[in-house]
């Protein structure tokens, strides 16, 4: 690199010319300027007095302004002209910046209090104007009304416009005077600050930042285009030039820089590092640490690739970083954007390897700091580099700030510290670098000691997630198991309670100890909740509180047990929709069995003195001995379910202590019945769900299934029911509020439906009239109600009388005469431009809709269309025709949602051609809207059937379906595929769709998996054969798709552990898609095994013959990525073809379940013992399977019937967890280079400079801290040249980084030496003499060690 000297002396136009290699074109893309306004780490400095732009300073140097010469924050960036001359004041140097200058000079400063109030106040004057406006064009327009429309049509619309006008100035004024009012956070004095240095846009002109009002955006892009890169370039480091500048003068030229290079990204690539360098090396040597800061905010926007970052440490960065990240809090702004500069490194593709050891040391000092601000950002740092570089990282010491932070509890996200280990344990190769499982076991000590803690229920929660993270990847599963399970037991010993006296204490109260063991008791049930992804019982709130469970046993309400999957399904259905998350399950639940979970949780329902502990132990012993029944072999379930211990302790007729064992075995008992009962229940639930939800059509069965049980009867007598009406007040009042609705309700679904009692209703009182009247729209009871959630009842209650009215002829004759029906088609008929009625407000208006129960007759006419009589009453009053001219409306989509949202499409007729208007000629979100209204029909679990009104089927809405996939918008098309796959889950769907026979080619990926139904069918194989799809798909799931289904597979399961608890509420109809996380994909060589047809093309093509000679050859690889991804590839394509029942030949003639039983018992890398596992689950779905695998000493759970439900477990546990443990590796070459420097480091031929480095080494001991602290401080105090000495500063710097000193010693070392002695370093202005007197040493010495920034 040149020398300073040289540089700095030359003249502006040579610097010009050689900022750049080339001169980069005039005209640079002017859309790549980035908006800075959002851009967090943007400098901005006060303005500051300089004596132009072009001059250039003929030092060999240049001096920065002190460190105290700086200024408040200033809120707005500054601005220049074209030509770069600055617009600012010239002030003195060295005086304190004007704030008006810095604040005023391109927006308007900032209003004060007064002037706040006085905003304020006039806002409010302004408001009462608009609002005694808005009442007079009010009062005007009520007055208008009472004459004739005619004659005041168009002073009407005047008024109309000026109240419209009036209500939006009402709301923006509202909006401004909120504004005013909303208290603003005060800024603390140290954020202030940096709030004030860091913005963005600096000495940008107006034109060019769009954040300046009244700036036009086409002037920005004319001044981007015609700005010149390179010129401004050169201005920018000329002026750098300048000394004896204030601070605000060097941090604006350097912004200026930073949004230069941000407007022009290719010109970083042209800097001429030894120019642009040395202005870099002058502004990281300023005693001011904004101007250091900006420096490093330069250098980082400055990096391009491996290059550019070896040009920076050429530098001599590396001790300027070290310097500024061992500084004391004061200098935060410093510290961060060199932590920041240091970041930027691993934002580079391989240039973590460009971080030295030493600042490394730096960054690991600074995480050990506990009270340090900048903690969990080098925490952070540390677990990036964990991942890209391990070695680095276990060089510098960085491993164990990691696991203290874990074991605290005070990252806030431990999850993601622990998904950096884990990631590390997946291969042999990168393992190496950590201890055999043991960063990961020192996360259970806050439960297993009783000290570790102290109380601290965060640290405990902290533990708890990161325990739960590990328990649900296959790498901590592994991990955690090793030693024979050693600390999962301990965490389930935990449980105990090992004192007798904290029993014996109950009557005194327990002592602090004993309630910090309930506490660690209680979240370790809470995290076996969690784990085993046990989702608790709506009555279990009710039993953990101590009531009985026979109350809350019959509860219809059991959302919490119903499963991922529709309880109604076919079995093909059940059978193709097993999940990995249940199956993963199964393995955790075995073991945590076989780690004496259940012994542990007998013993806190016995000994235990809570309560409440007492109970969530028995329902958790519940859940999981219904679990392992349901999922566990029976040569694991069959003793679990014995309880042996706790029966043993009960028949002990002689002991006391039988009684607690009685009673938990009641408990037991009790919670087990419940379930059961709970299981009866929610099968009437999920049918009614599914009815409201559309996943099954509502015939009259279902309907009597799910109809809720009213306490009046039907056939009461008649004096019963005039009581009844009576008491309703309907009959006394025409005041609904005063009315009770329900008893209405129970009315309505009971004795009206006599014929007797509905007459009498009818003629003999004024019930039914009172009623119909309430919901008449012109009577504008009903439909000015507002729309809110216990509001709602009246709209059900009207559907039900509707319902009720439908099912009796005098009710039927009744609503044909009554005027509801008449003036609903009424209302109707203002949105219906044919028919000639308009209204000032029509009831079906978009803001009626929105606020008032208006939409409540759109249910009601759903209701009316479920019957035939109802649908002939609405084609009497042409409600139909009034329905296809609001299809036709492009301004009311509203409208038209909530028509095809309540009607009932199960008749053919009038409502179906509707749709399908509605799905090919309106607007995107109605084709979305109306297609996602199809799901409820085309996959309806009911089966064809004849009745009167001819076929009852699904057909129509296939049919439709089928016509949605040629939609010119690819997601409605998206939308239809993924109903239809749905629907094709049963064989006479498919056959159906098969016979529609749609063109998919335009969808690409899109109808793949539609397709890939096609194949189970032999009719749909010949479809697809003719096609010529089957050769295709086939070739290319055999080169490549595999793969890319093995990422699929994982991710999906990887959502399903860990984000479970992020599922959206969706609506049926709402048109988000279904996703089932973790269940297996469809895959083509499954759905290819399907059919005879199938089996023998696969057979013909060889495929599973070279999928297993892949996994015998490579299943046993440890290190290279992509031949394990093409074996996991592999292994799911032979599982799933070993799932169908036509696979079995393919199993038996390749011998390949034997290899993948291997992977999955002794393979080393963890993610493809996983796979294996999985893949074997998969097998044992057909009976062939489940033998083969009982040859290999592995067992399947099946159902009460003997049939495989896919999950499957070795009958030796311990063999799926075989991880042997490891010797972590250490480089031998880096610890040999590492003694070298140190013995270096540590002699010197001075005995003083001896002295002092003795005392350096011994400041890394503990106990000789503060003697060797205290004599550095006396030899500083004497003043000693030796701390002006390069070389001594160069050792003391090879000293940190080779050993481990806490932040603290780091400080005190560097502050002992002169500033000067950086500066010559960095420089390289050391002395001739020293520099000769380092070549005798380097001579002396095999090799002298590197410096710091070359380690």
């Amino acid at each position: 690199m040149a020398g300073p000297s040289s540089i700095s002396s030359s003249s502006a136009t040579p610097t010009q010319k050689t900022v750049l290699s080339y001169a980069a074109p005039p005209r640079m893309a002017s859309n790549q300027a980035t908006d800075t306004n959002t851009i967090r780490d943007g400098l901005q400095p006060p303005r500051a007095a300089h004596s132009g732009l072009r001059s250039v300073s003929n030092a060999s140097g240049v001096s920065y302004g002190p460190r105290g010469s700086s200024l408040a924050p200033s809120a707005i960036p500054g601005s220049f002209s074209s030509v770069l001359r600055s617009t600012v004041t010239q002030r003195s140097i060295g005086s304190r910046p004007d704030l008006s200058v810095a604040m005023g000079l391109d927006y308007p400063v900032q209003d004060d209090g007064a002037t706040s109030e006085r905003a304020l106040a006039d806002l409010k004057d302004k408001l009462n104007k608009e609002i005694k406006i808005k009442e007079g064009s009010e009062n005007l327009l009520e007055a208008l009304n009472t004459k004739k429309a005619k004659q005041t049509k168009d002073q009407r619309y005047r008024v109309e416009e000026e109240l419209n006008s009036s209500n939006r100035k009402i709301n923006q004024l509202k909006n401004e005077i909120e504004a005013l009012q909303r208290p603003q956070p005060p800024p603390s004095a140290s954020r202030g600050r940096l709030s004030g240095i860091f913005r963005g846009n600096p000495l940008r002109p107006a034109a060019m930042n769009p954040s300046v009002v009244g700036v036009n955006r086409s002037d920005v892009d004319v001044e981007s285009e015609t700005e010149s890169p390179t010129f401004t370039l050169a201005e920018i480091l000329q002026s750098l030039e300048t000394e004896g500048m204030d601070w605000g003068y060097y941090v604006e030229r350097a912004n200026s820089l930073v949004e230069l290079l941000k407007r022009h990204p290719l010109l970083k690539y042209d800097l001429v590092w030894p120019v642009f360098g040395l202005r870099v090396q002058m502004m990281l040597l300023s005693d001011s640490k904004e101007v250091v800061a900006a420096g490093y905010r330069m250098t980082r926007y400055a990096i391009t690739d491996l290059k550019s970052l070896r040009n920076i440490r050429e530098l001599n960065t590396d001790y300027l970083v070290i310097l500024s990240l061992v500084k004391e809090s004061r200098a935060s702004v410093e510290r961060e954007q060199a932590l920041k500069f240091v970041r930027a490194f691993m934002e580079v593709k391989g240039g973590v390897r460009e971080i030295s050891r030493a600042v490394l040391r730096a960054v690991v000092a600074i995480a050990e700091h506990t009270d340090d601000r900048l903690r969990m950002i080098c925490i952070e740092t540390l677990a990036e580099i964990l991942i890209r570089d391990p070695e680095l990282l276990l060089s510098a010491g960085g491993v164990g700030p990691l696991i203290d932070v874990l074991v605290e509890g005070s990252y806030g996200s431990p999850e993601t510290l622990v998904g950096a280990f884990l990631n590390l344990y997946e291969t042999s190769s990168r393992r190496k670098y950590l201890r055999s499982g043991h960063e990961l076991e020192v996360l259970f000590s806050a439960f297993t000691d009783p000290l570790a803690c102290q109380g601290n229920e965060q640290k405990l929660r902290s533990n708890a997630k990161a325990i739960a993270t590990i328990l649900k990847t296959w790498s901590g599963l592994l991990i955690v198991s090793m030693y024979e399970f050693r600390a999962l037991k301990s965490l389930v010993s935990a449980m105990y309670f090992p004192d007798s006296q904290i029993r014996a204490s109950l009557p005194l109260g327990l002592p602090k100890g004993g309630q910090l063991l309930i506490m660690k008791q209680d979240m370790i049930l809470e995290l076996l909740f969690d784990v085993l992804r046990i989702k608790s019982p709506s009555w279990s709130a009710s039993f953990l509180a101590g009531r009985r469970l026979t109350t809350y046993g019959r509860v219809a309400n059991l959302k919490s047990e119903s499963s991922s999957h529709p309880a109604i399904s076919t079995q093909e259905d059940e059978m193709s929709q097993r999940s990995l998350v249940e199956h993963y399950s199964t393995v955790v639940l075995a073991v945590f069995f076989e780690a004496g979970l259940q012994k542990a949780l007998l013993n806190v329902i016995e000994t235990s003195p809570d309560t409440a502990l007492k109970r969530k132990a028995t329902l958790l012993l519940g859940e999981i001995s219904k679990m392992a029944g349901r999922l566990l072999p029976n040569s694991y379930s069959a003793s679990l379910q014995q309880l042996p211990e706790l029966f043993a302790s009960a028949s002990k007729f002689g002991d006391s202590g039988r009684f607690i064992s009685t009673n938990a075995i009641y408990q037991i008992d009790s919670v087990n019945r419940t379930l059961e009962r709970s299981v009866t229940a929610a099968h009437v639930s999920l049918i009614k769900a599914a009815v409201e939800d559309g996943r099954i059509l509502q015939t009259p069965r279902h309907a009597e299934q799910v109809k809720m049980k009213t306490t009046l009867r039907v056939d009461m007598d008649e004096s019963t029911f005039r009581s009844l009406l009576i008491d309703t007040q309907v009959l006394a009042t025409i005041n609904f509020i005063k009315w009770k609705w329900d008893l209405i309700s129970q009315i309505v679904e009971g004795p009206l439906r006599n014929p007797k009692r509905m007459d009498e209703a009818i003629r003999g009182v004024k019930f039914v009239k009172r009623l119909t009247a309430f919901y008449r729209p012109f009577k504008y009871r009903f439909s000015e109600i507002k729309n809110t959630k216990p509001n709602q009842r009246y709209v059900r209650i009207g559907c039900a009388l509707i319902h009720t009215l439908l099912q009796n002829p005098s009710g039927v004759k009744y609503l044909v005469e009554n005027k509801l029906l008449r003036q609903i088609a009424e209302c109707l008929a203002h949105w219906d431009r044919m028919s000639g009625l308009t209204s000032p407000s029509p009831l079906f208006s978009a803001n009626r809709l929105s606020e008032t129960l208006c939409g409540g007759y759109f249910e009601i006419l759903g209701t009316l269309s479920s019957d035939l009589k109802g649908l002939a009453m609405m084609e009497r009053w042409r409600i139909f025709n009034m329905f296809y001219h609001i299809v036709e409306l492009k301004d009311r989509d509203d409208l038209l949602q909530a028509i095809l949202d309540n009607m009932d499409y199960t008749f053919d007729g009038h409502l179906r051609v509707l749709l399908s208007r509605a799905l090919t000629a309106c607007s995107k979100s109605i084709r979305i809207f109306a297609t996602n209204l199809l799901r409820k029909y085309a996959t309806a679990q009911s089966q064809p059937s004849k009745t009167s009104t001819g076929t009852v089927n699904v057909d129509w809405a296939i049919r439709l379906l089928v016509t949605q996939l040629y939609d010119p918008d690819v997601e409605v098309c998206g939308t239809a595929v993924k109903i239809l796959e749905e629907a094709c889950n049963r064989k006479h769907c498919l056959e159906y769709v098969v016979k529609c026979r749609p063109a998919l080619d335009h969808l690409g990926d899109i109808g793949a998996p539609l397709l890939l139904r096609f194949l189970s069918t032999s009719v749909g194989y010949h479809y697809l054969h003719e096609l010529d799809y089957i050769n295709q798909a086939m070739d290319d799931w055999f080169l490549g798709r595999n793969d890319i289904y093995v990422t699929i597979v994982e991710a999906s399961l990887y959502r399903a552990l860990h984000m479970e608890h992020e599922k959206p509420q969706r609506n049926a109809n709402d048109g988000q898609e279904r996703t089932n996380y973790g269940i297996v994909p469809p895959h083509f060589y499954r759905e290819l095994t399907r059919t005879t047809e199938g089996c023998k093309l696969l057979e013909e093509k060889g495929h599973f013959t070279e999928f297993a000679a892949t996994i015998r050859d490579f299943g046993m690889e440890k290190d290279d990525p992509e031949i394990i991804l093409k074996v996991k590839g592999c292994m799911w394509a032979v599982g799933n073809v070993g799932s169908m029942a036509l696979g079995a030949p393919f199993l038996e003639e390749s011998d390949v379940v034997r290899q993948i039983a291997k992977i999955a018992e002794e393979s080393e890398v963890m993610s493809l013992k996983g796979t294996a596992f999985f893949v074997l689950g998969l097998i044992s779905r057909s009976i062939h399977g489940m033998e083969i695998l009982g040859e290999y000493g592995w067992d399947g759970a099946t159902t009460v019937m003997g049939e495989s439900i896919g999950f499957c477990v070795p009958l030796e546990l311990k063999r799926l967890f075989s991880i042997k443990p490891w010797i972590r590796v250490t480089d031998k070459e880096e610890e040999r280079r590492t003694a070298l420097a140190m013995k270096f480091a540590t002699t010197d031929e001075e005995p003083t400079n001896t002295k002092i480095l003795e005392m350096v080494r011994d400041l890394g001991n503990t106990v000789l801290l503060k003697k060797n602290s205290g004599d550095l401080a006396r030899l500083k105090a004497k003043k000693l040249a030796n701390f002006k000495d390069p070389r001594l500063f160069r050792k003391v710097m090879t000293m940190l980084e080779c050993h481990h000193y806490r932040l603290p010693a780091r400080r005190f070392l560097i502050d002992l030496f002169d500033k000067s002695v950086m500066r010559q370093i960095v420089l390289c202005e050391e002395s001739d003499s020293e520099t000769e007197r380092g070549a005798n040493d380097d001579s002396s010495t095999n090799s002298r060690p590197p410096a710091p920034n070359a380690a």
